[in-house]
């Protein structure tokens, strides 16, 4: 009853107001949980103005029939630029000019209205940041690290990028001093990047110590690494810290997660998936932090122990935002935001919890306070949806609407003009 007066309220207090937008009569998961009844959502500009259980006025109005409205999907973990294509200046440039602005409509074409780039050449991808957000160029809301910091030979440096060289020194920054780690993330946070990327493969011993090759079912040979030294990490988070940017690991394994922990990240990238999840002290640490445990199942659900470990920080209450590790070369880029959703019911988690990670879980990993929720104030990213989402994940496939910004990015309806009604200021069709 709650949820209802406080949505009716925000009505009441505009009176009657002409909207730019007005969503009608749909069902509402706000980011956070379903609301009982029927609401009409409305948008002014780009931000979500009123939701209300009362009938409001639109200058244009969406009757969404009984359907679902949820925010727009946030997907934490993407690596954008294609790593195999791109070796020299041509190959980027075409890249860019070619494939770049169809992959970024393919994120809003299933519904993905926010991503973050963790590991991009970082001229590149803040270019096409700026781009998006000066309209430019169409697409998500990107948010980007820049490249990601591993240590010299670490991951991916040696791993994905080992026979591309070019391309290697602008994915990657290997760092080999406390000096040269925080002296790159002052330039990264210069630059004005969203957040920072520390890459501590998770399976692999500190230099000086036992060697470690790094499996993949890319690589059968393995490749030896050695992981991003103790105090180099410390340093990395602590300059991140000092700039405002929040700072998330890589890792994989559970003594990685737990040094990350320690030395003060923000949230584990992966989390624990190259062996089973045994040390309950380490979830505890992760409450105690209060960390975000980001699965990327869509790329690491090969590993036996994944789901299961996603299940158990899920079910201890550790924060859970929803990050694919898409990269180019295999599924479709936003179409496997929608399968690691998918995976992550699979594991154990229930659709809303889903839905949560998706949108207000990974809002708050992004550190974007005004994504995330269908609440007035907050950005008017917004998907209409024909099904119940928390009914059953596979709903988020059967997209009706995009509203990015509080326009209208994609549609998919069939018959338009019997859905959309264009009004004056006094309401009269037109």
């Amino acid at each position: 009853m709650q949820q209802k007066a406080e949505a009716i309220a925000s009505a009441e207090a505009r009176g009657p107001a002409t909207y730019d937008l007005v969503i009608r009569r749909a069902r509402v998961f706000d980011g956070r949980q379903s609301l009982t009844g029927l609401y009409d959502v409305a948008i002014d500009g780009t931000e979500i103005a009123s939701v209300s259980a009362e009938l409001l006025r639109g200058r244009q109005e969406v009757d969404a029939a009984g359907g679902w409205v949820m925010p727009g999907l946030i997907d934490t973990h993407v690596h954008f630029y294609d790593v195999h294509a791109v070796s020299d200046p041509d190959s980027m440039r075409a890249f860019e000019e070619n494939e770049l602005p169809g992959r970024l409509g393919l994120f809003l074409d299933h519904g993905v209205t926010t991503i973050k780039s963790v590991g991009d050449p970082t001229d590149g991808i803040l270019d096409t940041r700026a781009r998006i957000a000066a309209g430019t160029l169409r697409g998500p809301r990107l948010l980007a690290t820049g490249c990601g910091i591993t240590g010299r030979d670490g991951h991916p440096a040696a791993t994905v990028f080992r026979g591309n060289p070019w391309a290697r020194e602008r994915f990657t920054a290997e760092v080999d001093s406390v000096q040269e780690i925080r002296d790159l993330v002052h330039r990264l946070a210069d630059r004005k990047v969203d957040a920072i990327k520390l890459l501590s493969e998770g399976a692999c011993a500190h230099a000086g110590g036992p060697k470690y090759f790094w499996q993949n079912p890319a690589f059968p040979d393995g490749v030896e690494l050695e992981r991003l030294p103790l105090d180099l990490l410390r340093a990395g988070i602590e300059t991140g810290h000092e700039r405002g940017l929040r700072v998330t690991v890589h890792t994989t394994q559970q003594a990685a997660a737990r040094e990350a922990i320690e030395a003060g990240a923000d949230g584990l990238e992966h989390g624990v998936t190259a062996e089973p999840l045994t040390d309950r002290s380490l979830i505890d640490l992760m409450l105690e932090h209060d960390i975000t445990y980001t699965p990327t199942l869509w790329i690491d659900d090969a590993h036996p122990d994944a789901r299961g470990n996603l299940r158990k920080v899920a079910e201890a209450g550790v924060h859970i935002a929803l990050g694919s590790d898409t990269f180019s070369g295999r599924g479709l880029f936003g179409a496997n935001t929608l399968e690691e959703a998918e995976l992550m019911v699979a594991a154990g988690m229930v659709p809303a919890q889903v839905l949560a990670a998706g949108t207000s879980g990974a809002a708050r990993q992004c550190v974007r306070p005004d994504l995330g929720t269908v609440a007035p104030g907050k950005r008017a990213d917004l998907l209409v949806l024909n099904a119940d989402p928390t009914a059953d994940i596979g709903a988020l496939r059967d997209l009706r609407m995009v509203i990015l910004n509080g326009r209208l990015a994609v549609d998919k309806r069939q018959a338009v003009s019997s859905d959309i009604t264009g009004r004056t200021e006094e309401g009269a069709a037109i």
